[in-house]
């Protein structure tokens, strides 16, 4: 039975959130369609630019993500306050980016003359706005709704591109949020399109690597690692893109030698302090979507959002237990 997305997001426990959108039967969103033999590649870009452009739309920052040929992976972290504190103008600016909004707000942005009543209109939808630009539901509405109808223009067709809904995952620590960017980042590669982060095409880990790096320059749409220079109260992850390379190199040679035991006994360096085991981390990064359901965490963070959520039941609190306690 679909949950409701009020059991499933919790703004009082994390801001963070791990967002999978698939394709209807999971058709080609991307890539080579081997059976048409027609290729949708180009589509991916569809996808990177729209999401790099929402981020700088919302209130919402982009810690990871991965496009795949009938999937996309998005790891969210909602600013709520950044929206709360954003003016009247800010607000119909930031809207009217993706909406034409009304013939009031219009008015109201051109700087002409409204009566008491207008303005309070414009006011009203104001809120309304604000609350919708820190709202996941609506960012992923507008992603999905963009390149459903580009892909169905570009097939002549109408109808469904996406499945209804989209699942989302709670990450309520850092050891959660860490590990579901890197079960992200690794898609690629798990799925053998990809040998290497440098080839990890339409990924947060490539375009971070690729884009300015050395000049130690911030990605727009990109919330910033703690290696990059950036300005006072404004928010980034708190790890350095070389020991999350480091983990993500490290974890790329734990896939590749699953067969092997010893090297499935074997410490990772950039695991241990996370308290992670190395058996256990194989089994996150390969499969992280179904060892934790509507929530990741440690015990006791996964029980505070079952109270806070009003939940009867918290599936897959025992994985927490397993690999974050």
């Amino acid at each position: 039975m679909a949950q409701s997305r009020k059991s499933l997001i919790s703004l009082k426990d994390t801001p963070y959130y791990h967002c999978i959108s698939r394709c209807v039967r999971r058709s080609y969103l991307c890539g080579y369609d081997r059976n048409n033999r027609v290729s949708y590649e180009h589509r991916k870009s569809w996808v990177e630019q729209r999401l790099l452009f929402l981020s700088r739309v919302f209130a919402i920052d982009i810690c990871a993500y991965a496009v795949m040929s009938n999937h996309v992976h998005i790891v969210l972290c909602v600013n709520k306050e950044a929206a709360l504190s954003w003016s009247l103008q800010t607000v119909l600016h930031q809207w009217h980016k993706m909406h034409k909004g009304t013939v009031l707000t219009q008015k109201f942005m051109k700087g002409e003359i409204l009566s008491e009543s207008e303005y309070e209109t414009v006011k009203s939808t104001a809120d309304v706005y604000r609350k919708r630009l820190y709202d996941i539901s609506w960012f992923m509405r507008n992603l999905n709704e963009y390149i459903a109808r580009k892909a169905n223009e570009e097939d002549d067709c109408t109808g469904r591109f996406w499945e209804g809904r989209f699942r989302s995952q709670a990450l309520l620590t850092e050891k959660a949020l860490l590990s579901c960017m890197a079960y992200v980042d690794l898609n690629p590669i798990r799925a053998k399109v990809a040998t290497g982060l440098q080839d990890s095409y339409h990924t947060s880990i490539n375009k971070r690597l690729n884009t300015s790096i050395s000049q130690n320059k911030t990605i727009k749409g990109l919330m910033p690692l703690k290696s990059h220079q950036r300005c006072r109260n404004t928010r980034g992850l708190d790890f350095t893109l070389n020991d999350y390379c480091d983990l993500l190199n490290q974890s790329i040679q734990l896939l590749r030698n699953t067969d092997s035991i010893a090297a499935q006994t074997r410490p990772i360096q950039h695991v241990k302090p996370l308290g992670v085991c190395q058996h256990h981390w194989h089994h996150i990064i390969s499969d992280f979507e179904n060892v934790f359901s509507v929530a990741a965490g440690d015990g006791s963070s996964m029980r505070k959002f079952q109270a806070n959520t009003k939940r009867k039941r918290m599936a897959k609190i025992s994985s927490a237990a397993i690999c974050f306690d």
